[in-house]
């Protein structure tokens, strides 16, 4: 083998290497690319829900106080009795 041939060699394992760090590169944004998208997305669901809940908490919060509010009106009325 001359040193015209193992300078070659070098160079293809050089540039192989090159590639393929390039392509996992590629690859790795890629996928954080599809991952952002994905949190995005169960963000806004999560957003949806978390409105929900607080919409039911309010809302039970207003029954409750409407129940307590009857009871204690109840109570009065049978003391004045």
């Amino acid at each position: 083998m001359d040193l015209n041939e193992s300078w070659i060699q070098i160079a293809s394992l050089f540039l192989a290497n090159a590639g393929l760090i390039v392509w996992f590169r590629a690859e790795s944004r890629s996928d954080w690319r599809h991952m952002d998208a994905k949190m995005d997305a169960n963000k806004a669901e999560t957003t949806v829900i978390l409105n929900s809940i607080q919409s039911e908490i309010k809302d039970f919060h207003g029954r409750l106080c409407a129940v307590e509010e009857k009871k204690n009106q109840d109570r009065q009325h049978r003391r004045r009795k």
